[in-house]
């Protein structure tokens, strides 16, 4: 069985340069930014493919959206498996540039005493890309599986190429995907994500007077629409701040999870706050819905004035089971809403965007293959968490290949700051996954080879 932890090593170097030269493009494909740097992303993402041995490399430009890179290297006998890998180059915004210890888009060594680097999205998802960069190279692009490379350019924005899969199910045809856009519970803790919640928003607004009237004369009498909604938001959750809108599906989380005190300095809550809600922290967070008010239309305090309030409006954010429907889910929310009259006073409320969530199939041959080889990156056997987040490709993915295994692991960790200032990926994760990424496509092809090996001696027996 051929090891690849001296091969991984030698090629760190290189791996850490161009990770460099990534993350310093400013690849943000968001409204109001210029385009030009996710093109030479892109292109640069297209290069290095080519230079690692994919013999076929192309983009797919698609409407309303930037640029795909696609790549393949075609499996080494016709009983070979074939492996999809995803990830993609596109980042989010930088946010405040002062609340960054170094600038976002030049790369630049931890300031502590775990060796890594600092940039935005370095982690998420530049570094999985570098990491299917390195098992091409480990191979020396001869690969013991067919491979499919999607590298997408608007993810954190949102894209047309999510619902593209099913209409071209031959290009995407596989027996296994890893899907690259996430990592570790904790760094040095090799994981599987085995679900991701999905998502759904619902406004909700009440209108209650033409204008605001003087308070001291109206008000007690005439409905003010702020205290209405408010009314309305509190029936979301029960006194120990669980969702109690009817037919939302909550189960018990068994596999694994934060430490309490790990949650705690992740969301930065302070001092002395309690948590919200009752259960194990998985099923708070992973297998039970979530609520939040993510906007609020009402006059703001600096500029308040003695007057009853005539409208208000809040946005909602509903996270929900991984099995549930997404159109179950966000009627669910509409009806508790809708059926409510605080004070007398209907709501308004308005359905919006839905996205599925996702749970993978396990114990298969990918999975079993998966386990082996984070074992051999990390060194100890693999946990497996679920998100809240979401990855809207991966349900493409699956209808478009709907008998393959689906992976979900990588080089980022809960820790890495994604989304946030100064996020940031460790060397030895970036690392691990390379070999485990190396580990997996030899296991996998192993276990095809027995397999085929099993149905020949059946057919002559």
């Amino acid at each position: 069985m051929r090891s690849f932890e001296a091969t991984v090593d030698g090629l760190m170097g290189g791996l850490r340069a161009d990770l460099e030269r990534l993350a310093a493009i400013p690849s943000i494909a968001f409204p109001g930014f210029p385009a030009g740097p996710v093109e030479e992303a892109h292109d640069l993402v297209a290069g290095l493919l080519r230079d690692a041995g994919v013999p076929h490399v192309e983009r797919l430009d698609l409407p309303d959206t930037a640029p795909v890179v696609y790549g393949e290297i075609p499996p080494p006998s016709p009983d070979a498996p074939t492996v999809l890998l995803y990830g993609h180059y596109d980042v989010q915004p930088p946010g405040d540039a002062a609340l960054w210890r170094s600038p976002p888009f030049e790369p630049t060594p931890l300031d502590a005493a775990e060796s890594g680097l600092r940039a935005r999205g370095i982690a998420d998802d530049k570094s999985n890309v570098i990491a299917h960069l390195g098992m091409l190279r480990a191979y020396e692009g001869r690969p013991p599986v067919g491979v499919k490379i999607v590298v997408e350019g608007q993810e954190e924005y949102g894209s047309a190429f999510d619902g593209y899969p099913p209409t071209d199910p031959e290009r995407f045809a596989c027996d296994a995907m890893v899907i690259a856009d996430l990592g570790n519970l904790r760094p040095g803790t090799p994981t599987l994500t085995t679900g991701l919640r999905g998502a759904a928003e619902v406004t909700v607004e009440v209108r209650t007077l033409d204008e605001p009237r003087h308070s001291g004369e109206f008000g007690g009498a005439a409905p003010d629409a702020l205290l209405v909604l408010l009314k309305a938001l509190a029936t979301l959750h029960d006194v120990h701040g669980d969702v109690a809108v009817e037919g939302l599906r909550r189960e018990e989380w068994d596999g694994t999870a934060y430490t309490e005190e790990e949650f705690r300095s992740l969301a930065g809550v302070r001092e002395g706050m309690p948590l919200v809600g009752s259960g194990s922290l998985g099923e708070r967070l992973w297998s039970g819905p979530a609520i939040t008010v993510i906007g609020l239309d009402a006059p703001s305090v600096e500029h308040a004035a003695s007057a009853v309030v005539p409208y208000a409006r809040a946005k909602l954010n509903l996270r929900f089971h991984p099995r549930q429907d997404p159109q179950e889910a966000r009627g669910l929310l509409v009806d508790h809403l809708r059926a409510l009259r605080p004070f007398g006073v209907p709501l308004t409320v308005t359905p919006g965007d839905t996205g599925p969530g996702f749970e993978a199939t396990t114990g298969g041959p990918a999975y079993r293959a998966a386990l082996a080889a984070l074992r051999e990156g990390w060194g100890q056997e693999a946990s497996y968490v679920a998100t809240g987040g979401s990855i809207p490709l991966v349900n493409g993915l699956a209808k478009a290949a709907p008998g393959a295994e689906v992976l979900l692991f990588g080089a980022q960790d809960s820790m890495c700051n994604l989304h946030a200032p100064n996020e940031r990926v460790l060397f030895s994760e970036l690392r691990n996954t390379v070999v485990a990424l190396c580990a997996f496509v030899r296991e996998y092809a192993d276990a095809f080879d027995r397999s085929t090996a099993g149905r020949t001696q059946g057919g002559t027996a």
